[in-house]
């Protein structure tokens, strides 16, 4: 089906669950103008499991929604970047802080030596994809392979509002797992097939996004998937997609008296609607769960059965947990659209795919849940269904899941914390104060210190929600996520796009936001000056000592225990939040100072508190009190 997304259109998505066909019809409303690319992929795959090398079949059919005329394309050949000398081994090897799941300190904690598991690996246990064929419309193209990407010289240019078939002959090896995708993992899982197949690279309004595979992170098109999977008949297989043949397969599949395939494989038939990855795992050794989440996807559970009882228990215990955050999210930002959502034991760590995640299985059921669950299941509401440039605005996916994650522990497990987000501004406030930050617009493998980027993508991404709450009512900010998931749920936003709904729900001007706290390292520090007393009143003078400006909620405590609360708009947004707090006139940023008056003479005054909450990430709090 052909997807060519103009303004004020409808967006149609089919749902292929099984043999039946649902349409889920939503209202979009998009930026004049607005395109992106679809793509639809037919992949038949053979997959031996002895040498774990396979080989494939794809038939790639490309529309291009653009204005442009294309001359060449590029495929994202992944797995190529498990290799020695790569440049993502060059990486891990030069950066400071290398992950330790893909170098490991030799050395001692004072004299670190990290030594590279990709420069050890073997021929049998690198990865590798080898193009033997590729064809447009027919017509052989040349093409070469430049580390982790696949460039192509087209036969003939594809022009605007039209389509280009492209097939390809690939043969494969998975590596041994070294980070995300790969072999026999840590707990002994066959295959997690993660970035496995030759990606056709995404197309926007910034040209080709053929970033080699470095560390992170990825972007792709938007399209449907068709994939045959060809593997040993003992292997149980979970992933993106929806099964077309579970009578065949069994493996707690089946809803109806299995008809079995014969010989020693199975082929698994998959289709995933509007997606824009496709990842699997296999075991011979998965049990398979599922449970059914009230009014909304069936959800699949995989992990293996050879663990111990204590943890096979924890995966029983945590399947209505995620249930409980599908609920959650579906209500907090916008239902989820899929009918099928899968937890699956493989990987090294949690990360995110299309309908699924892959996690490791064996830690503690806090961990697994409140560690990781909770988080890789945010992901698919910010990154899979609205899905940013990753390697461009990292933040956007990252920070926004992390936002929505630690407001879902706090409200399902009832804490009720002033500021659930507490621990991202600790960890913010104190790199902030580090001199090693380094601004969100920086490109994710760009970061100096792979610090750097956790802390910026995660914890400052985080904040940049918590924050814009603070700036514009926790009211807005609710509503602003759900525009946000109606207008761009199945497209690719950028951070704009964003503060534009924000900016429409809350009617004040947020640009300078955006501009200051993803743009620079600028920090906010506001403190209290002065307090003189007046008479019968009191005269406060505040002072803005960072150069990130910022509105200001003011508590007044009095010695008869009583308070009183002050709001001093921004003079930038042209606007205000909904409170009930005093509001003052306004502050314009080029003042380094601002004075208010208290109706009660100084003695009367126990204290006067900036931002008593803590939602403004103040990198000093000590000058906020006196």
């Amino acid at each position: 089906m052909k997807f060519i997304l103009k303004s004020f259109s409808l967006f149609v998505l089919l749902v292929f669950a099984n043999d039946t066909c649902v349409a889920q019809v939503s209202s979009m409303v998009v930026t004049p103008n607005y395109w992106q690319q679809h793509v639809d992929y037919t992949m038949d795959i053979d997959m031996n499991v002895e040498n774990y090398r396979y080989t494939g079949t794809q038939k790639l059919v490309y529309t291009n929604n653009s204005p442009d005329v294309l001359n060449r394309v590029f495929y994202h050949l992944y797995p190529n970047a498990f290799q020695p000398v790569s440049e993502m081994d060059a990486r891990v090897q030069s950066i400071p802080d290398p992950d330790r799941r893909m170098a490991p300190n030799i050395g001692t904690k004072e004299s670190p030596v990290y030594e590279s598991r990709i420069a050890k690996l073997k021929p049998d246990e690198i990865g590798y994809i080898k193009v033997n064929s590729l064809t447009q419309d027919g017509k052989k193209l040349n093409y070469k392979t430049v580390g982790t990407i696949l460039v192509v010289e087209l036969a003939e240019p594809i022009q605007p509002d039209s389509k280009s078939t492209f097939d390809m002959q690939f043969e494969a090896q998975v590596p041994i797992q070294i980070r995300r995708s790969g072999r026999n993992n840590s707990e002994g899982v066959a295959l997690s097939m993660s970035q496995w197949y030759p990606k056709l690279a995404e197309y926007d309004t910034e040209g080709w996004h053929a970033d080699p595979y470095i560390a992170r992170e990825f972007y792709g098109v938007w399209g449907d998937f068709d994939v045959k999977i060809t593997i040993d008949k003992n292997y149980t297989i979970g992933g993106t997609g929806y099964l077309q043949n579970p009578n065949e397969i069994g493996h707690g599949y089946e809803t109806q008296p299995i008809k079995k395939q014969q010989g020693n494989t199975l082929t698994w038939h998959f289709k995933a609607p509007n997606v824009h990855d496709f990842t699997w795992a296999a075991d011979p050794d998965y049990n398979h769960d599922t449970f059914q989440v009230k009014k909304g996807p069936l959800l699949h559970f995989l992990y293996k059965s050879t663990m111990p009882k204590e943890k096979l228990e924890n995966w029983k215990n945590l399947q209505p947990k995620v249930a409980e955050f599908i609920t959650y999210y579906s209500n907090l930002v916008g239902k989820y659209p899929y009918e099928q959502y899968s937890v699956i034991q493989g990987g090294d760590g949690g990360m995110e795919y299309g309908m699924c995640t892959l996690t490791l299985g064996e830690g503690t059921f806090n961990g697994l849940v409140n560690g990781t669950l909770v988080h890789e299941v945010a992901h698919s509401w910010f990154q899979f269904i609205i899905a940013n440039n990753e390697s461009k605005h990292e933040w956007m996916d990252e920070g926004f899941a992390t936002y929505i994650e630690y407001r879902a522990v706090d409200t399902l497990s009832k804490k009720g914390m002033t500021n659930p987000w507490e621990r991202a501004y600790n960890t913010y406030i104190n790199y902030a104060n580090s001199g090693k930050e380094q601004p969100e617009t920086t490109h994710a493998d760009r970061y100096y210190y792979n610090r750097s980027y956790s802390v910026s993508s995660y914890y400052k991404g985080c904040i940049f929600l918590a924050q814009l709450g603070y700036i514009i009512g926790e009211e807005n900010l609710d509503k602003t996520l759900k525009r946000y998931f109606k207008e761009w749920s199945f497209k690719h936003p950028k951070p704009l796009d964003f503060i534009r709904v924000a900016e429409k729900v809350s009617g004040m001007e947020l640009d300078w936001y955006l501009t200051e706290w993803t743009q620079t390292t600028n920090t906010v520090d506001y403190g209290i000056k002065s307090m003189d007393n007046n008479g019968n009143s009191t005269k406060v003078t505040l002072e803005r000592i960072g150069l990130m400006p910022m509105p200001l909620d003011i508590e007044v405590e009095f010695t008869d225990g009583t308070k009183q609360q002050f709001y001093i708009p921004l003079r930038s947004t042209y606007g205000s939040k909904s409170t009930s707090a005093t509001e003052l006139k306004d502050w314009a940023w080029a003042y380094p100072t601002y004075e208010f008056t208290i109706d009660k003479a100084k003695p009367y005054i126990k204290s006067v508190t900036i931002d008593p909450k803590g939602f403004m990430a103040d990198v000093n709090k000590e000058n906020n009190k006196m």
